[in-house]
């Protein structure tokens, strides 16, 4: 990572700036940050605001006008033209380095750049053959989906919904951001953020359902040794000891460690039989 002192923010920058915003001249609450981390291009603020920061320098001050969005989450903010006062305090742009052996070496356990392009090749192949296997196994699970009878209460769906709410929370936490600035910048709405997500949480209830009604109709019990299996590739991910793993999960977490890998069972015997049937048509 570069610092540039002396030329203007440009497309792909990342930038650190302070700014506060004014709708007819007033400051209004939320609009203030300092030292705000923000890649230009990346469409994380408000549309039309990153655009006007390139060509700044750092020192500079620049004023970015934009409007709120209609449905903006803020009463008083809605449709709102507003001027955001703002300074960069820095630049940063990311170097790329040459490809070569002492590259390959720096950044993989291989000792020449061919070794390491093959292992990258080798990987993408896998994940290709690994995300059609999914597409797959997607399709045969909504055709099993839409051939089942469910009724299924709004307040299992409003939990499905607030749980996945709050795992994009934590997400967007981790990237420094919180809820509220996510939905100040993009114009996003609580409201409207949930019911965006209202038809993947009901599609996972209905998938959820349908698979543990499988597993259980097939009588899909998960062996210790197969658990063992889980524990070890768990190890081998997070770089700790098998016996720390199986300490740290308690009652619960080993039941639906279980449960899932129930679940998965069911979604690979319903493909298999998929399979057959068009491996049947087909002759």
């Amino acid at each position: 990572m570069l610092d540039f002192d002396d030329r203007a923010v440009e497309n792909g920058d990342m930038v650190k700036l302070d700014f506060e915003g004014f709708v007819d001249g007033v400051a209004f609450a939320g609009g203030k940050g300092e030292d705000y981390p923000l890649t230009i291009g990346s469409g994380s603020f408000i549309p039309g605001f990153e655009e006007q920061l390139v060509g700044a320098k750092i020192g500079e001050d620049v004023e970015v006008n934009v409007t709120f969005p209609e449905e903006y989450h803020v009463e008083d903010l809605k449709g709102k033209a507003a001027v955001f006062k703002c300074k960069v305090n820095e630049i940063k742009v990311k170097e790329l380095p040459e490809a070569d052996d002492e590259f390959a070496k720096d950044v993989s356990e291989f000792d020449t750049l061919a070794e390491y392009k093959d292992d990258i090749r080798a990987k993408l192949l896998e994940r290709k053959e690994k995300e059609a296997k999914r597409a797959k196994e997607n399709k045969v699970v909504e055709l099993a989906v839409a051939n089942a009878s469910m009724d299924i209460p709004d307040a299992m769906v409003n939990e499905q919904v607030r749980r996945m709410a709050e795992d994009f929370s934590r997400r967007l936490q981790s990237q420094g951001l919180t809820m509220e600035q996510y939905m100040q910048f993009t114009g996003m709405t609580a409201d409207k953020l949930l019911e965006q997500m209202r038809p993947e949480a009901l599609k996972r209830i209905q998938n959820s359902l349908v698979l543990e009604a499988i597993a259980k109709a097939e009588n899909i019990e998960i062996s210790e040794e197969r658990l063992d299996e889980e524990y070890a590739k768990m190890a081998q991910q997070y770089k700790m000891e098998v016996d720390k793993i199986k300490e740290i999960m308690d009652g619960y977490a080993k039941e639906q460690m279980k449960n899932d890998l129930a679940i998965q069972a069911a979604v690979e015997m319903i493909t298999e039989a998929a399979k057959e049937v068009e491996a049947a048509k087909a002759e």
